[in-house]
């Protein structure tokens, strides 16, 4: 038996029962960042503010950096391809999923949509300009009108539907993922989500949207 060999016999049980723990969770360690910019944010706040706990401080950092990305990616399809902006395909989209008609009130979309009504008014008239959707009468309210994609819109929004399914921009980064990991981040992104919206925050007045002209109250600051 070598010295090596005769070392290792020595050791204790629990030594080696240690290390037979540690080497599984070696392997399965995530591939290094390789010097990525938000790992450096990472690693800077970490080391100006080691006092706090900074885990869901970074974690929204990364949830604002990936929708970022995401956001930039999908509105230049949308204005190269179609011409309008993401914001506005978003409109599209709402109304598609709900199925046909494919129509919806003004305040359901802009609710759906967490813009003010302002906002909602102003991409109803870029997408109409467009011949993308059309204003039609409500036929269950006097007075009141719905918004409905025309055939050119559904057309389009079939067509970005079916790109964003077969070639989304997060598509790279999700291929490193086995399926189950995949479930679970989207499980935790639908609760995540669902507790802040109960929370009060999907709010349209938080989106920085400025109010109509003559929405203020008079006299008001």
């Amino acid at each position: 038996m070598t010295k090596t060999a005769a070392r290792a016999a020595r050791k204790p049980a629990g030594t080696r029962s240690r290390a037979a723990e540690i080497q599984p969770a070696e392997a399965a360690a995530p591939a290094p960042l390789r010097g990525s910019l938000i790992e450096l944010i990472t690693l800077q706040w970490q080391r100006e503010r080691s006092d706090l706990d900074l885990s869901d401080f970074l974690l929204a950092l990364y949830v604002m950096r990936l929708g970022m990305l995401v956001e930039r990616a999908y509105g230049r399809m949308c204005e190269r391809r179609y011409n309008i902006s993401g914001a506005d395909m978003r409109v599209l989209l709402a109304l598609r999923r709900g199925g046909p008609p494919y129509a919806k009130r003004p305040t359901d979309l802009f609710r759906a949509l967490v813009v003010t009504s302002g906002a909602m008014t102003k991409k109803v008239d870029r997408l109409t300009e467009h011949g993308l959707v059309e204003r039609m009468s409500d036929p269950g309210h006097a007075g009141g009108f719905l918004i409905r994609l025309t055939r050119d819109g559904l057309q389009v929004v079939e067509e970005v539907v079916e790109s964003l399914a077969k070639e989304s921009v997060i598509a790279p980064a999700m291929a490193q993922f086995t399926p189950a990991e995949r479930e679970a981040g989207s499980r935790f992104a639908l609760r995540a989500l669902v507790s802040l919206e109960h929370a009060g925050l999907a709010d349209p007045d938080l989106e920085g949207e400025s109010p109509p002209p003559g929405s203020r109250k008079k006299g008001g600051r």
